[in-house]
């Protein structure tokens, strides 16, 4: 890919007459200690003083929004307070995509009170496919936050003396988490649209709005349409002094105020069940589901304690962990992966070194590993030490090759690439900014093997840690050896496999996963055609562990058997999830590559009787209890490439399995190109017909009490 940039700010305040445009795979990093002021000139009038994606002429921009990926802003303040309020300016321009992440900023914009014409929004976000917030201040401005994108998960944001804290534009489904309100005139206006919602789903959690006039405005009705659209989710919101809690923009009131609303669901909402029926004169048990439109406080499921924080001012909420800086730590503490030998030439063998280069740091004393930004090839186990701090600059590749004498060419042996931890360890392992690929097939990789639990709750984990698979330079899975075919059909092409396994979280693993993208490549990004490429990978996500794990703001894409899989699980949480079917898919279809294993707690697709059945499963639970879902876009765009099926929504008969499992929650899901939303043990129970939202087809609640 194109050479990545860290560009650094120092303390102080930097004077802006004119926009600064962002570049692909660049990170915008300033001093976290004391954060630099990016501060605009009163005759500043531009779409943002930092703008991720320029606008050309006729409305394109300079990167299509939904492959704007690969960037990063954190530790600085935003300030307009010296240009015209009534001037239509913005803090930051963020159209992104996946990779993407805002951290510990403050906007300052002028304060005002609403009606007084304040144009001024901290971040302008208008379009894309994201993401990932935390850690975010918005003093003053007409808007804090202004958001248009197809999912995104945003935690840790605290809004002050805004006339609208958050805009909700449009959307496919948001997850809002840890949000604070104070002083403000509407806490989110989510009635863009009028009777035609243009919000697909919002989910609120673990929130305050405090001192503000209005909480939540929005236009979903008996009378709005689609059925779906204008979804919305609260889930332990207080409303202190605020009132009402929800109301339409003409003033009527649905949720009165100055409550703790502990869940409240409107759209549609499934309670599947056990149901006994007679057929052949014989009484079977099944499942079956009641479904309703509803629009109202419902009763809230029991969350686990070991998913709570259980002490201090945010007790009761779910523990949430945001990713660590190291800001205290003299930079002489960091050991250079160069320094000690490693090559990252992306050729030569660099296993031992990074072994070796890993058991030097000595964690005990507050050493850090960084990771210089290189390709490392790996062809044998690199085991991690159970208390490392592990540092990437920008997404060093841990290439892992399959190649003749390595560990991982044979997916009937799969072999562990990175293992952290033994069954059973406990430790502190923070891994940050790392990315792992392979280097050409190596379909008996498992990329990455957790194991190890932390010695507290949430402190151990991977913060904007990335799968990227094929794709890029050096990979060897390009367009010039993996390009699609959909004109005749065929079977997968042994050139052109991935790994086995992107991520398998253990029996024993618990941790907080925050920010990770695990992108089967679904187009070259290197060579100059950027054609659409078929690679094929394994496998996603496994998860067995018996808990607790948190997932934050996650994304398994392209791979082939599934994207999420529950399996043997309990008391997993997990807020907004984003997957893809595999593109190429059916043409070969799920099975003809990727033998499904029971050893493994594969899918087997026995339910399957049509050819868009054997097709990536978007998010599978097996033998799991106790498994929360706080917002899911789960997508399947084509058949063999094509997107028509999206006409009739037949891409893929289905795309979430629940299996043998119970105690399960999923809000705000959305699915796309998908005719059965939810099977329950083989059974259809959640049809996308009766669920039509603006683009996707959403549920604001499926339970499996």
């Amino acid at each position: 890919m194109t050479t990545p940039a860290i560009v650094y700010f120092p303390a102080g305040t930097y004077m802006v007459s004119q926009k600064i445009n962002l570049y692909y795979y660049t990170a915008m990093v300033g001093d976290a200690n004391n954060l630099p002021v990016i501060k605009g000139t009163p005759e500043f009038d531009a779409i943002g003083l930092f703008d991720a994606n320029p606008y050309l002429p006729y409305g394109f921009n300079w990167f299509q929004n939904q492959n704007n990926m690969w960037r990063q802003i954190r530790n600085f303040v935003f300030d307009l307070t010296l240009v015209d309020p009534n001037r239509g300016v913005h803090g930051i321009h963020w159209q992104v995509a996946q990779a993407t992440s805002l951290q510990n900023i403050v906007f300052n914009c002028v304060v005002g009170m609403p009606g007084d014409g304040n144009a001024q929004q901290g971040v302008f976000m208008d379009n894309g496919s994201g993401g990932h917030l935390e850690d975010l201040i918005f003093n003053g401005g007409g808007i804090g936050l202004f958001a248009g994108n197809q999912q995104f998960t945003m935690r840790n944001l605290t809004f002050n003396r805004c006339n609208t804290a958050i805009f909700q534009n449009w959307n496919w489904v948001f997850m809002y988490k840890s949000i604070f309100v104070n002083d403000c005139g509407t806490a989110v206006d989510m009635s863009s649209g009028g009777d035609v919602p243009a919000t697909g789903s919002l989910v609120f959690q673990d929130s305050v709005f405090t001192n503000t006039d209005i909480g939540i405005i929005t236009s979903f009705s008996d009378n709005s349409t689609p059925t779906a659209a204008g979804t919305l989710v609260l889930d332990n919101v207080n409303f202190i002094n605020t009132d009402p809690a929800v109301q339409y923009k003409n003033g009527t009131v649905i949720i009165p105020g100055n409550q703790l609303v502990r869940s409240y669901v409107q759209g549609k909402a499934y309670t599947a069940y056990e149901s006994m029926y007679t057929e052949n004169n014989l009484t079977c048990y099944g499942p079956a589901a009641n479904s309703a439109r509803i629009q109202q406080l419902v009763g809230q499921p029991t969350k686990p304690t070991s998913l709570l924080v259980t002490d201090g001012p945010r007790a009761g909420m779910v523990l949430e962990r945001s990713k660590p800086q190291y800001e205290g730590v003299s930079v002489t503490k960091f050991k250079s992966s160069y320094d000690f030998g490693c090559y990252g030439d992306g050729v030569r063998d660099d296993t031992a070194n990074v072994q070796n280069f890993l058991n030097s740091v000595n964690y005990a004393n507050g050493e850090i590993a960084y990771f210089d930004h290189g390709a490392y090839v790996i062809r044998h186990t690199i085991t991690i030490p159970i208390n490392a701090k592990i540092v990437g600059e920008l997404w060093p590749p841990m290439m892992v090759d399959g190649s003749a004498g390595s560990d991982f060419g044979d997916m009937n042996n799969p072999k562990v690439a990175f293992r952290v931890g033994q069954p059973g360890d406990k430790g502190t392992v923070e891994i940050t900014d790392m990315l792992f690929q392979t280097l050409g097939p190596a379909p008996g990789a498992i990329m990455m093997e957790w194991n190890l639990a932390g010695t507290s709750p949430g402190a151990t984990g991977m913060w904007d840690t990335h799968w990227r698979i094929g794709g890029g330079n050096g990979t060897q899975l390009q367009s010039s050896n993996c390009a699609k075919q959909p004109n005749f059909a065929h079977g997968a092409s042994k050139t052109c496999y991935a790994a086995f396994l992107l991520l398998h979280l253990t029996k024993t693993a618990s941790l907080v996963l925050s920010n990770n993208w695990g992108w089967v490549a679904d187009h070259e990004m290197d060579l100059p055609d950027h054609n659409q490429i078929d690679v094929y990978n394994g496998r996603g996500l496994l998860v067995e562990s018996q808990g607790p794990v948190w997932i934050y703001g996650s994304s398994f894409e392209h791979s082939q058997l599934y994207n999420y899989n529950i399996a043997n699980a309990k008391e997993i949480y997990m807020g907004v999830i984003q997957s893809e079917t595999a593109y190429m898919q059916n043409n070969p279809n799920s099975l003809s590559n990727y033998p499904p294993l029971a050893g493994w707690s594969d899918p087997d697709f026995t339910q399957c009787y049509l050819p868009t059945c054997p097709k990536t499963f978007g998010l599978r639970i097996f033998n799991s209890t106790y498994i929360y879902n706080y917002g899911a876009g789960l997508y399947s765009f084509f058949n063999n490439y094509d997107g028509g099926c999206l006409l009739t929504t037949n891409c893929q008969q289905y795309t979430v399995s629940v299996e043998q499992s119970e105690a399960i929650y999923l809000y705000a899901l959305n699915t796309v190109g998908t005719a059965i939303m939810v099977e329950v043990d083989q059974v259809a129970l959640v049809p996308e017909a009766a669920n039509g939202n603006t683009f996707a087809d959403t549920v604001a609640i499926f339970e499996y009490p």
